[in-house]
């Protein structure tokens, strides 16, 4: 039964998203207009800072996330979804790994597009170690959004909620965001250091089982209040 509340959840939020698109576009546009700006910045003559592809990455994906949390709640509070799930007679943890899924979910088609094109842009080896790559980008968005779940649930009924997310989401986030520019620089490194990544692969693992049990620990009393 939990396991078929969450995929209900998770459900419910992709089909309304693909019928709209509107927080996917949204996210994608704002995180490639990110890596853009960078761009023009730190190029010069066709060569970028050195270690700027991993930096620039995760601050997109981090920003667009924020985007993307901020945006996916408006829409529940709006239309008074998120309370109506909370009157259901379901488990309010199944709720939130629901929530959590279709966060991920979204973030990581933003991704697909997203690191194409600081690849592109930055001239990173991105085949170097793609298999590595993706374990980097897997944990390091599962820890942003377990955290950003929480929280952006938690301020639905804020009035400044769009100003107080970041302020709560960016500190307890920095050492999945460190874990996720150093893992990410030492397979853009010629050659990569391997170890190194898996090193980092193994940190933001950590980080994702304490941030997912937390939330889903603090989740009903946090809605309840």
């Amino acid at each position: 039964m939990f396991l078929r509340v969450a995929w209900l959840v998770m459900k419910k939020d992709l089909t309304v998203e693909i019928r709209s698109r509107e927080i996917l576009y949204t996210t994608a546009f704002f995180a490639l207009s990110c890596v853009l700006v960078f761009s023009f910045a730190l190029v010069k003559e066709g060569r970028p800072l050195e270690d700027a592809a991993a930096g620039i990455l995760w601050i997109a994906i981090a920003f667009g996330g924020t985007l993307a949390l901020g945006r996916t709640f408006e829409r529940e509070r709006s239309a008074e979804t998120l309370r109506a799930l909370m009157l259901a007679p379901a488990s309010r943890p199944a709720i939130y790994l629901g929530k959590l899924l279709g966060v991920i979910v979204l973030l990581a088609a933003v991704e697909v597009v997203l690191v194409p094109a600081v690849g592109l842009l930055f001239d990173a080896p991105l085949f170097a170690r793609p298999l590595e790559l993706l374990g980097l980008l897997a944990t390091g968005t599962i820890g942003f959004a377990a955290v950003g779940t929480l929280f952006a649930a938690m301020l639905i009924r804020a009035r400044s909620r769009d100003v107080l997310l970041p302020i709560l989401l960016y500190p307890i986030t920095i050492p999945v965001v460190i874990g996720g520019v150093r893992g990410t620089a030492a397979l853009f490194e010629g050659p990569p250091e391997v170890a190194l990544a898996h090193m980092w692969i193994g940190v933001l693992l950590f980080f994702d089982v304490v941030f997912v049990t937390l939330s889903l620990w603090t989740f009903e009393p946090l809605m309840t209040e």
